[in-house]
């Protein structure tokens, strides 16, 4: 599953990061980054964290996580 962050949308709510602490992170401003590399703005996510994924964007306030389905 392609996931891409907008962080000008972010709101520093922490919401991501609670439902999905194995994905993102956050900047010093509170700002969503993923974990393992604050420059990139999309990602493919390993299916094992999809559902974190999943709920992460759900939760998102402002829709500062965008989720793509990728064909297998």
């Amino acid at each position: 599953m392609l996931t891409k962050i907008i962080p000008e949308n972010c709101i520093a709510c922490g919401l991501c990061q609670l439902k999905a602490p194995d994905i993102f992170d956050y900047t010093a401003d509170g700002i969503v980054i993923f974990q393992e590399d604050d420059q990139l703005r999309e990602k493919n996510i390993p299916s094992e964290l999809e559902e974190q994924c999943l709920a992460a964007y759900k939760k998102c306030p402002t829709r500062a996580i965008l989720i793509e389905k990728t064909t297998k």
